[in-house]
């Protein structure tokens, strides 16, 4: 059995020309050859198919489509399952959520991840691969995409009803592969909550744990015997051009290979580039380009294994946020922010006796939760 699993497709940008004229062969330039080799192929899409103009409040870009070609160039590539917790399928509201369902499951997609309540969205999908029955769950974290009781949205983290679900899918299945979106923007390893939550998944039942959101790669580890993924980058997604280049333009596949039901997973990455300036068409590696990108994931991979090396990076890159989370946090005025960006204005200012308030807040998990209500509240 070979599953293949491909990161987040935004139909943004360029893309849309190629399907305006359903140009789908260059777009995908052969990736379809490789969906033709495997039994089963999944990928994360990041926004709604919808003609809803009602944006949520959030922070961040609101994203959509109303071409349905952005699933009908899936189709043409292979694809089986769309996983669509994600930080972006609730952007055009909870209508946004129910279009997209309705257009997948009308072009023949499976779809996990999202549903038109909290407990819809909290189910797994079963999938009889070549006699063996693999069980999905996909995960958001919580940003501003989780359904409620009333409310169609993601299924988003939560420590316990994970577990649940985790463990009640365990009996039910085979093979169980837990789907995850979240981390960091920008950063290449995961965040070390992230680490140990992966860890943990496998640990109550997971048998394989892949993540995307990241706009990057990171690396992969074996973890008691059994494969993590923590981000595959971006799969589709042309964007502004400042990200046109870098580490945005780079991504890759994962797929799990099984010989026998009783053995674990094996991987073989397949690395692509994406949304470049030149061009914004998918790419596939060859050659030294596959060799150089493999050897830089290598690097990734061995500092997440490595807790002197990995927590290193973590407190290097912590530094680089500090403007950002400090001046987010206690200044309202853009302006003011830009001044704390550009160095005009020293960090030190934005430290005070308040910060161990603010500390105190996000961190004492009743706070956090008394918190987190108060500034979600619509009242």
């Amino acid at each position: 059995m070979r599953i293949l699993i491909a990161g987040d497709y935004c139909p943004t940008g360029r893309t849309k020309e190629y399907l305006v004229n359903e140009n789908y062969k260059d777009l995908f330039n052969g990736y379809e050859n490789i969906v033709k080799g495997v039994d089963y192929a999944i990928v994360n899409f990041e926004c709604p198919v919808t003609t809803s103009n009602t944006k949520i409040e959030k922070t961040g870009p609101c994203l959509k489509t109303e071409d349905i070609n952005a699933l009908k160039a899936l189709k043409y590539a292979g694809f089986n399952l769309l996983t669509l917790a994600n930080n972006h399928i609730q952007d055009y509201s909870g209508q946004g959520v129910l279009d997209t369902m309705n257009h997948a499951q009308d072009l023949g997609f499976d779809f996990v991840g999202a549903g038109k309540d909290r407990f819809e969205s909290s189910r797994p999908f079963i999938s009889n691969i070549n006699g063996i029955k693999v069980g999905f769950l996909n995960i958001a974290e919580n940003e501003f995409c989780g359904a409620t009781d009333t409310v169609p949205g993601a299924y988003t983290f939560d420590f316990i009803e994970n577990t649940k679900a985790i463990q009640n899918l365990r009996g039910q299945v085979d093979k169980l592969i837990v789907i995850y979106h979240g981390g960091r923007e920008h950063y290449q390893l995961p965040t070390p909550e992230q680490r140990k939550r992966f860890r943990y998944f496998i640990e109550i039942g997971a048998d394989a744990v892949v993540g995307h959101h990241t706009h990057c790669v990171s690396g992969n580890e074996i973890y008691e015997g059994k494969p993590i993924v923590y981000s595959l980058g971006n799969f589709i997604f042309d964007y502004k051009k400042k990200y046109q280049k870098g580490i945005w333009t780079e991504g890759m596949s994962v797929i799990l290979s099984l010989k026998e039901k009783e053995k674990n997973f094996e991987i073989e990455l397949i690395p692509h580039f994406q949304g470049r300036q030149k061009n914004s068409a998918l790419t596939l590696l060859k050659g030294q380009e596959k060799l150089d990108f493999l050897e830089k994931l290598d690097l990734l991979s061995k500092k997440i294994s490595d807790d002197k090396s990995f927590f290193e990076e973590w407190y290097n890159y912590l530094k680089t946020q500090e403007v950002f989370y400090l001046s987010s946090i206690y200044i309202k005025n853009l302006l003011i922010r830009v001044l704390f960006f550009k160095k005009l204005l020293p960090i030190s200012l934005l430290r005070s006796k308040h910060n161990k308030l603010i500390l105190n807040l996000m961190r004492c998990e009743a706070h956090h939760e008394i918190s987190k209500e108060i500034l979600n509240s619509k009242k």
